[in-house]
């Protein structure tokens, strides 16, 4: 694992008073952490976050307003900070909030995050985070003198999602909390973790972390956003492992094999699994037979298409990350069932980078497959592109990396191209990356 995952266990409420809590559920277990946990102000729900979000932006409900809305917000530049230096500092604990989804106590709204096998939707979640994370910052960045912010924060990286039980109960409550960790000069990371209910307790079932960045008024250039001072030794640690995380993608990107050849190492597995489909009946490289129990890449693929309707746009007048988030990884999730031909459950989350954002009115394609499987988990990859109406020129926006686990073993994946083998090696690093939770394991008898 890249970091180690976080797992609260002390959720109270009342004032703003920082709690340890000894955080459970690590998925390395000989190691655990320790993080100030806040009790929160008075919890709101979830289908407030976005109302919220309205107000502090000053965003019209109304599509027809949009472009007046957007020119008023020109106005709120002078509010903008000329340096961060100029900005006050911040405590982890002045962004803290909980959330509310009361799935156990409203069947009305239990139905929007129902699956047809009375399991919850995790495209739905996905939302809810993305939403979360934008409302946490703006917390974060909060200037008492201005009715709206200056600033327009978007989603820039899901760095990671881990979760700790394979499925969720649609008729127990939720709660979400989060904070800011770490803190740049234009970017936040928000750690978020999600509970339900069983019981008067609540046990934790996800940790995530994205980065969000800042923007001036009018979305079209980066803003300073407020320091952050973290408080004691939990939370310098938490900033610590921030700039950590920072570096580890630095890293990750510059030996991308988009920008340099494999290693050794991935270079005899590729030449391996292509020795091992040559028919051995002919003295030929042109003739491929799959092995035993194996299926070519190109056969795992899945593709849908979205028209852009206004209803999907968020705060800034682009199609809302959540909903991006959400349709990828709801093609994700049927690519690996039509694959494993069982029910999968989503394990992890990883490295989903927003390159671009997508406009109102725009098409938006997305093509899904397998590109690595071993034991029970499916590796998937969606590849998400966009184009206008007018013109038929693709550009890419996402990129978004699952990792399943299916009811039982699945078969091998063989890549058939160069491209395919590239693909391949990708979706290996990223599952290499990830490591299952102790009780996910347990429960599906998978061999550590």
């Amino acid at each position: 694992m890249r970091r180690a995952a976080l797992r609260l266990c002390t959720l109270r409420k009342g004032l703003l008073t920082p709690v340890r809590g000894l955080i459970q559920g690590s998925q390395n277990p000989e190691k655990e952490s320790v993080l100030h946990v806040y009790e929160a102000r008075s919890p709101i729900y979830v289908n407030h976050v976005r109302d919220k979000l309205r107000e502090i932006v000053g965003a019209s409900t109304n599509w027809r307003d949009h472009v007046k809305a957007m020119e008023e917000r020109k106005l709120l530049h002078s509010f903008l900070a000329k340096s961060q230096e100029g900005l006050p500092p911040r405590r982890m604990k002045d962004s803290y909030i909980e959330v509310l989804l009361p799935l156990g106590s409203q069947p009305a709204l239990r139905e929007k995050y129902l699956t047809f096998q009375n399991t919850i939707r995790f495209g739905r979640i996905l939302e809810d985070l993305d939403s979360l994370g934008v409302l946490i910052c703006y917390m974060h960045n909060k200037i008492p003198s201005a009715n709206m912010s200056p600033l327009s924060i978007v989603t820039a990286l899901v760095d990671k999602i881990d979760m700790c039980k394979s499925s969720l109960s649609p008729e127990q409550d939720i709660k979400f909390s989060g904070h800011v960790s770490w803190v740049g000069k234009t970017s936040m990371e928000v750690k978020m973790q999600m509970f339900q209910s069983h019981g008067n307790d609540f046990s934790s079932v996800l940790d995530a972390t994205f980065v969000m960045v800042a923007r001036d008024s009018e979305n079209k250039g980066p803003a300073f956003v407020n320091p952050l001072v973290p408080e004691g030794p939990e939370e310098e640690e938490l900033f610590r492992q921030g700039e950590l995380n920072k570096g580890r993608r630095v890293a990750f990107s510059s030996v991308s094999l988009l920008k340099m050849a494999p290693n050794a190492k991935e270079r005899t597995t590729i030449h391996e699994m292509f020795l091992s489909t040559l028919d051995p009946k002919t003295i030929s490289f042109r003739s491929r037979v799959l092995p035993p129990n194996a299926v070519w890449m190109e056969d795992s693929k899945l593709k849908s298409l979205e028209v852009c309707h206004p209803q999907e746009r968020n705060i800034f007048n682009r199609i809302f990350g959540g909903f991006l988030m959400r349709k990828a990884y709801e093609l994700g999730w049927a690519t690996a069932c039509n694959f494993g031909g069982s029910r999968p459950f989503v394990v992890a989350v990883d490295d989903i980078m927003f390159q671009k954002p997508v406009e109102v009115g725009s098409l938006l394609f997305f093509s899904s497959q397998v590109c690595f499987t071993q034991d029970k988990y499916i590796q998937v990859r969606v590849h998400s592109e966009v184009s206008s109406l007018q013109s038929k020129e693709h550009t890419t926006t996402n990129v978004f990396h699952f990792t399943f686990m299916s009811e039982k073993d699945v078969p091998l994946v063989f890549p058939r191209t160069y491209g395919e083998s590239m693909l391949y090696l990708d979706g290996q690093r990223h599952f290499n990356s990830m490591r299952v939770p102790v009780a996910l394991k347990k429960e599906y008898r998978v061999e550590p």
